[in-house]
């Protein structure tokens, strides 16, 4: 079939409307369909199309650690070499995963023969197994204890699941009926891809619809390298830490050297610290997509994000390092809270050449508390950096994650827990000309004994303001009013209360005379 067809612009946006419509509507079936209130209420999730060759050619605006890591989960199971009808799932971090509770699903989409894409949905299961309930533990400290390893293995034929390989991945869970749901819905969103791309290409033509895989990733890279000729040339240094990796308290080094130069972009991670014992260290998949997040935040709105956006970024990151792991290194706080710190110290060094916002909460604040039969886990908002243009927003959910704060009601009904308070966290945001976004307070009463893990940061070290603000105020972790380490686990005893703090956002500009 011929390739390279130039498409027309109204002809080429109407088509990448289309591919990005089916990616939405991919998201939208997987979040009403799911049973875990970490799905349907969260919506942690997120949901793309590649073509046949393994490029991203278009995502739903879901979670950015997700989307950016996708493209090594594809290829893995490219190499399996999977059958028309077949579903590949996989979440080992070694082979294109970004931590074990995300499990993805990837289908080739053959349309009279040929194959023309490949659908991918890669979801949170909040119980996949390992040491602790909710599977992600404070104190693992090799792989196997994060929960099960799922190599690239097929999980159906003809659209129907293998019941055999998901009978031995829910003997690995805690809460296998809702497991069993969340991976039906998944492999819906995944049929659907197929059934919509069979419509376009029905309406369009195949070679139309492959003309404009190729055309929009040439659009994005032609506008991506638009954005980074327009800074200017130079080598731009920032330096972050993790307040500890969960064996020792000691703040983790993370340095950063950012190059551009013309129309590339190069971020060079020498200097990072070396993986640790504790669980925030990196695959490189989830370094890459922290960089894929820094450069995406300085392009327009109305760039798509794919395989072509990412074209003129190299990133440098040292074997064995804490953001280039090896296995088998514990992992699965560095999707969530390394995955954070590396985009916000990316986008504090292009911040010295671009118009960029004063540092946001820079967590996560994973919550995960589980027990008889049940796994509840959230990441809980905060404040959001001031930008040269306006206050940072309070309560939000920022950088590497875009989910949402279970609702009260939904928590309630599904958990043996009570919510006793849940409000803004006022005067967190840092001073400044703009005022840095507040962060939230959560406290959970449990209602029977259960297990506490908390995978957080910005405890010591308030997220930075910029251009003369003020920075956010930390957070804090409490137990019963005591306080607890950025990163811990515990037991619960009936009628114990956990507090989150979570912290605001930095501060731009300097404030008013008399500003506190």
């Amino acid at each position: 079939m011929r390739r390279g067809r130039r498409l027309d612009p109204v002809l080429l946006s109407v088509l990448s409307s289309a591919l990005t419509g089916i990616a939405e509507e991919m998201g939208t079936l997987l979040v009403r369909s799911a049973y875990s209130s970490n799905i349907k209420e969260r919506r942690d999730c997120s949901t793309a199309l590649f073509d046949a060759a393994g490029r991203m050619v278009a995502q739903a605006e879901h979670i950015p650690v997700h989307l950016g890591a996708m493209p090594e989960a594809v290829a893995a199971v490219m190499a399996r070499d999977p059958a028309a009808g077949e579903v590949f799932a996989i979440n080992d971090p070694y082979s294109g995963g970004t931590h074990l509770p995300d499990v993805t699903l990837v289908s080739p989409v053959d349309v009279s023969g040929e194959r023309l894409a490949f659908a991918v949905t890669r979801a949170h299961h909040s119980d996949i197994g390992g040491m602790r309930p909710g599977s992600m533990p404070s104190d693992s400290r090799e792989i196997w204890q994060e929960g099960l390893v799922i190599p690239p293995v097929r999980l159906a034929r003809a659209g129907r699941l293998d019941q055999d390989v998901l009978a031995l991945i829910l003997a690995n869970s805690r809460t296998p009926r809702l497991r069993r749901g969340d991976f039906q819905a998944q492999l819906a969103a995944n049929r659907l891809a197929q059934q919509r791309l069979s419509e376009l290409v029905s309406r369009r033509g195949a070679e139309l619809v492959l003309a404009a895989f190729d055309e929009v990733l040439a659009y994005a890279e032609r506008r991506t390298r638009e954005v980074l000729a327009g800074l200017p040339d130079g080598v731009y240094k920032a330096s972050s830490e993790l307040e500890g990796d969960g064996v020792s308290d000691q703040d983790v080094p993370i340095r950063v050297a950012v190059t551009i130069s013309g129309d590339r972009m190069t971020v060079d991670f020498a200097g990072t610290a070396e993986q640790v014992a504790g669980n925030v260290n990196c695959p490189l998949a989830v370094t890459r997509s922290a960089c894929y997040f820094a450069l995406r935040v300085l392009l327009p709105d109305d760039v798509p994000a794919n395989a072509g956006t990412y074209a003129p970024l190299e990133i440098r990151a040292p074997e064995g390092s804490l953001v280039n792991a090896l296995w088998p290194a514990a992992v699965v706080a560095g999707n969530v809270e390394t995955s954070q710190r590396v985009a916000d110290t990316v986008l504090a060094a292009l911040a010295h050449c671009a118009d960029l916002p004063a540092a946001g909460q820079g967590t996560m604040n994973n919550l995960v508390i589980g027990g008889q039969g049940w796994t509840y886990y959230e990441t809980i908002a905060g404040g959001q950096g001031a930008s040269s243009r306006a206050a940072g927003p309070s309560g939000v959910h920022v950088g590497m994650t875009n989910t949402l704060n279970t609702p009260i009601e939904a928590l309630e009904l599904e958990y043996p827990m009570r919510v006793e308070r849940y409000e803004l966290a006022d005067g967190t945001g840092g001073a400044g000309r703009h005022r840095g976004g507040d962060g939230v307070v959560r406290s959970i009463r449990v209602l029977e004994p259960a297990s506490l893990s908390l995978l957080t940061d910005r405890r010591r070290h308030g997220p930075a303001g910029a251009g003369g603000g003020r920075p956010g105020r930390p957070g804090r972790n409490l137990l019963n009013g005591l306080e607890l380490p950025p990163k811990t686990s515990r037991q619960l005893q009936a009628g114990d209360l956990v507090t989150v703090v979570t912290p605001g956002g930095g501060g731009m500009g300097a404030p008013p005379t008399g500003t506190r």
